[in-house]
């Protein structure tokens, strides 16, 4: 009954996280790129009629890969948790946060659902959706990692003895890290590490490697 309990839930985890991440890369490498070109007629049309339904799955994804989160990482605290998990899942839990106190408030403004300054709030939904862009890949390799490496490459377990001990230097790294870019999300502004198609997913991979390398050597 456990076995089957931790499969349900890392499916529902994965279907819901699938979808969210996927409209993620919609939205910032097909619909954003496309309404820079398109005409006035063509983007009303996108603002009036796509963007609103693909917000709807976007924002509600977002809650339920966290909410099904949430259960996987109750059901395997007695598991003890590991660095990369728990980096993973702080990245995850920022960016359902941007999705709703962010991105759709600003977003339902420039999309004409609430009153608003538009020119303002586009770029701050932009900002915030770029920022869960660069999140993604560090974020997804982080869940993929907790699953199958070993805890040592994972940076050890939460309560760990011996070669199996978190490193502390490990998670006040990685913590400033994920701090300083969520900082710029809500109060900085678009920088050309993440302004372009390009830049956001080459900063992604070097981030992820980063990372990566901070969890499994210091």
């Amino acid at each position: 009954m456990s076995y089957l309990l931790d499969v349900v839930m890392r499916w529902g985890h994965i279907v819901f996280g699938v979808t969210w991440i996927g409209l993620l890369y919609y939205f910032n490498f097909i619909q954003t790129e496309y309404v820079k070109e398109a005409d006035d007629g063509a983007k009303a049309d996108v603002m009036a009629k796509l963007a609103p339904r693909a917000l709807w799955w976007f924002r509600w994804a977002a809650m339920f890969t966290f909410l099904t989160g949430l259960l996987l990482l109750g059901h395997i605290l007695h598991m003890r948790l590991s660095l990369g998990i728990l980096l993973g899942a702080l990245m995850g839990t920022l960016m359902m946060l941007n999705v709703w106190l962010i991105i759709w408030p600003n977003q339902k403004i420039v999309i004409g659902l609430a009153a608003g300054d538009k020119a303002a709030a586009g770029p701050k939904a932009a900002l915030a959706s770029r920022t869960n862009t660069l999140f993604s890949l560090p974020m997804l390799f982080f869940m993929v990692a907790s699953a199958h490496a070993t805890p040592l490459a994972n940076g050890g377990l939460w309560g760990g003895t011996d070669d199996i001990a978190m490193s502390t230097l490990a998670l006040l790294v990685g913590l400033v890290i994920v701090v300083i870019i969520e900082a710029n999300a809500i109060w900085g502004k678009m920088n050309g590490a993440i302004q372009s198609v390009n830049s956001v997913i080459t900063s992604s991979v070097v981030l992820t490697v980063l990372m990566a390398g901070v969890v499994c050597c210091l």
